[in-house]
């Protein structure tokens, strides 16, 4: 273990992301019912480049980008804003547990992405658990699709837009510092949403001035979130990814207290089946990560610390 390894200080940190992330989703979906999607889309950007921005200053971290690194945090920038929007609309129809829960079939298509995009080795136990890890996902829609329809197919396409997203972000995440990162990203994401809305958007993604009753309700979404993926990136300085890894999936079990406290929603017994199959063979997938990350680098003999 390295001497700058804490890990019980990045599993704290990881925690904090696991509370804070699914928290921010259910104050979108509270703004979402008295605020126009677009408006608090744009709050949640402005809020990252006013919290990233000064942090990267102030740290002395690199921030510009050129050739081929730009132009793939412009890609990556744009799939931050169809992610995010399209889990805001989501929340608009959907009870934050079940929302969250569908969106985590995206580490079941990370792997299949590695293996067919990115030529990654995925043995057939890890394929037979995507599978059933779709089945449990399924389990969740189908209820959730009864009552509400078409809506209940969104988090589905946050977890395909979020799972381009952290491809494109493998490819830049050696070259790039993941605070200046999201500054930079965030400033982007201002600039095309501010554009987009004010010659395009129309209806719930218009450029409109909110209520200012609403604005620290805006404000509290921005900094909850990018709070949040404060926690994650500094989690990961502390301890490593193989630790952390099953740890996210806390964030359903936190979604649905956060939801019922907020909103007095429960999943029913068909998706809260669902969300223990999820649950369950996402972990899997990261248990079978972890033996074979060992089988290709075995872990020295421990030596007691100095």
């Amino acid at each position: 273990m390295s001497h700058q390894d804490k890990p019980l200080l990045g599993i704290l940190l990881m925690l904090g992301f696991c509370l804070t992330a699914p928290f921010a989703d259910g104050l979108a979906k509270l703004a979402g019912a008295v605020v126009p999607v677009g408006v608090v889309l744009l709050a949640r950007f402005v809020m990252q480049v006013v919290i990233m921005g000064p942090l990267t200053l102030a740290l002395g971290l690199p921030w510009r980008m050129r050739g081929r690194v730009l132009r793939l945090v412009v890609i990556r920038t744009v799939l931050h804003i169809l992610g995010v929007g399209t889990m805001f609309t989501a929340l608009l129809f959907l009870p934050l547990a079940e929302a969250i829960a569908i969106a985590f079939v995206m580490p079941f298509l990370m792997l299949l992405l590695g293996k067919f995009v990115l030529g990654e080795e995925v043995g057939p136990r890890r394929l037979i658990a995507c599978v059933v890890g779709f089945i449990g996902t399924l389990m969740v829609v189908q209820p959730t699709f009864a009552e509400v329809g078409w809506p209940a197919l969104l988090p589905l396409g946050v977890a395909v837009i979020f799972a381009l997203f952290m491809l494109v972000t493998r490819q830049i995440a050696r070259e790039t510092d993941p605070i200046a990162l999201q500054a930079v990203s965030g400033a982007m994401a201002v600039v095309i949403l501010t554009l987009g809305m004010g010659l395009f958007g129309t209806g719930a993604f218009a450029l409109q001035m909110p209520d200012a009753a609403y604005w620290g309700l805006l404000v509290a979404i921005g900094a909850v979130g990018s709070l949040g993926h404060l926690l994650m990136t500094w989690s990961l300085r502390f301890a490593p990814s193989a630790t952390l890894a099953p740890m996210q999936y806390l964030e359903i079990p936190f979604a649905t207290l956060i939801g019922w406290l907020m909103f007095r929603d429960l999943p029913n017994g068909l998706a809260a089946a669902g969300i223990m199959v999820t649950v369950g063979t996402g972990l899997y997938i990261v248990w079978r990560e972890r033996v074979s990350a060992r089988g290709l680098h075995p872990l020295p003999a421990e030596t007691p610390d100095p």
